[in-house]
């Protein structure tokens, strides 16, 4: 099995933690039904409420790379870039060897 996973952290400005989390769910929401997505998850930092995860798990790179051409999803990353603390530092690319859940 060979799928490509990023996993990846955004932190907010101090009080957009709340919003930021909100438009990657709206994002969620998109990539659901893009080719190649198998796993797209939000996760909220327990430690940091400015702090938002993001795991993706595609087919390929190359799934991924497409998804973020898409007019709708640009919209929403035009909504995150001015409430992030900084740029977004790049995420762990991973390759899955296989597990629960993922096809």
């Amino acid at each position: 099995m060979s799928k490509y996973l990023l996993h990846g952290k955004l932190t907010a400005k101090q009080g957009s933690g709340e919003q930021l989390s909100a438009i990657l769910l709206q994002a969620a929401q998109l990539i659901s039904a893009v080719k190649g997505c198998q796993v797209y998850l939000i996760s909220k930092d327990t430690q940091d409420k400015e702090t938002t995860w993001v795991t993706e798990v595609w087919d390929s790179k190359e799934d991924h790379d497409n998804s973020l051409k898409l007019e709708n999803v640009r919209v929403l990353i035009g909504q995150a870039m001015p409430i992030l603390d900084g740029m977004p530092q790049k995420g762990q690319e991973l390759e899955v060897l296989g597990g629960l859940g993922i096809k």
